[in-house]
């Protein structure tokens, strides 16, 4: 990540800024601006096509007021800014960008002290890439989102470094890409509302409350993400509400409080496809609740998760197909030396009912209590354990 504005800039305050919003009003339309080094006043508006080029050595300062540039048009290119000094308005979606148009360029821009970073409303098929974001000082319940996009398809964002915000917030917002970023200390690193078929892809997510939560979005791609430290708020890395057909693969999660959580199919046909993903060191692997079942769940690897998998009620996981998934814990042999064990792996309710049941139980998981009492349920049961899971060919080699 480039390094965009020069030190001295930093120093100036609001009040000694030359004013921006003449030399874009006098740029026409399809031309390029690319103003003296220094410092700018905001807030401008650009309401033609054209290209605005910082080359590095050019903030923009909105004094604390108002969104810092907003782009009403289509076709323009924005490179090489700082843009810093955004209001703090919720209602108004203060932002330190924000986008009103089609097949805009957003490119190697820096926004800083800003509420919401980059506001896409109702904008189609832009490019926000190798960007850094940063949020105002603020805690985390009141900080806006790091990129929000609304009614907005096709738009692409990739490469960029968001830091200090509330969330990276897609609603009814279909066909999306987010690639490739990089985000830490935030609420949600990314919700996901109402906008089937987004892609998120090679994300590094670090130190969230929550991962990526998808609610009312169907036939996602959850690809090549390594997500970690979700431990606050609920804390699971992959979360999906009402939200049928995924495909989850190659991910990498660890040290979360919840690998994924998932409810019921949407329908028999929406189940989720989730492989050759790592979970390792979590509280719980997975979880699933209030669920018929169905969820192929393949070539996965369980790494030394304090609970592989959970469930809300008898039944639930049973009912999803498990097969050739790595287990840390698994007992068996492979005498044929095949890779895969000899009889199947199988996870039953013992002890640990009581805090799938209770959760606050919890707690005392792992107490000498609590790992006596689990040793004498599965050595003589007081009651019949349930099944949550058989997986017929467990695969003993990573």
């Amino acid at each position: 990540m480039k390094a965009f504005w020069l030190s001295a800039f930093l120093a100036l305050p609001a009040w000694a800024a030359l004013p921006l919003q003449p030399l874009i009003d006098a740029t026409p339309a399809g031309g390029t601006l690319r103003p003296a080094a220094g410092l700018y006043a905001g807030p401008v508006v650009i309401e033609r096509p054209m290209v605005i080029d910082g080359g590095g050595k050019v903030s923009v300062d909105a004094g604390n007021r108002g969104t810092v540039l907003t782009v009403r048009a289509s076709g323009v290119t924005i490179r090489g800014l700082r843009l810093t000094g955004s209001g703090e308005t919720h209602d108004g979606i203060d932002a330190g960008l924000a986008i009103e148009g089609h097949d805009n360029l957003v490119d190697g821009n820096v926004l800083d002290e800003v509420f919401f970073g980059i506001h896409i409303k109702g904008g189609n098929r832009n490019r926000i890439r190798d960007n850094r974001v940063t949020g105002k000082n603020l805690s985390l319940g009141l900080r806006g989102d790091g990129l929000r996009i609304w009614n907005g398809r096709d738009n692409e964002i990739t490469g960029n470094e968001f830091r200090r915000v509330r969330d990276l917030t897609l609603a009814n917002s279909p066909d999306n890409r987010v690639a490739n970023n990089r985000l830490a200390d935030a609420r949600y690193a990314m919700h996901i509302v109402f906008s089937p078929r987004t892609r998120v892809e090679g994300n590094i997510i670090e130190r969230t409350g929550t991962g990526i939560v998808a609610m009312y979005s169907t036939d996602l791609i959850v690809r090549g993400n390594r997500i970690s430290h979700a431990l606050d708020g609920g804390g699971a890395a992959l979360t999906f509400k009402d939200s049928g057909g995924a495909l989850v693969e190659n991910n990498e999660v660890v040290h979360c409080a919840v690998g994924l959580m998932a409810d019921a199919p949407v329908n028999a046909e929406l189940t989720h496809v989730i492989r050759n993903n790592r979970f390792a060191h979590n509280i719980t692997g997975m979880s699933f609740y209030g669920e018929k079942g169905g969820h192929r769940i393949l070539d996965n690897h369980f790494d030394n998760n304090l609970t592989q998998v959970s469930i809300s009620a008898p039944g639930v996981g049973e009912a999803n197909v498990w097969r050739g998934n790595h287990w840390s814990d698994y007992q068996g042999f492979d005498r044929d030396g095949d890779g895969i064990g000899d009889t199947p792996y199988e996870l039953w309710l013992y002890a640990d009912r009581l805090w799938m049941e209770l959760p606050k139980a919890k707690f005392f998981a792992n107490s000498p209590s609590l790992e006596l009492l689990d040793f004498l349920e599965r050595l003589a049961p007081f009651s019949s354990p349930n099944l949550i899971l058989r997986d017929s060919l467990p695969r003993l080699r990573r």
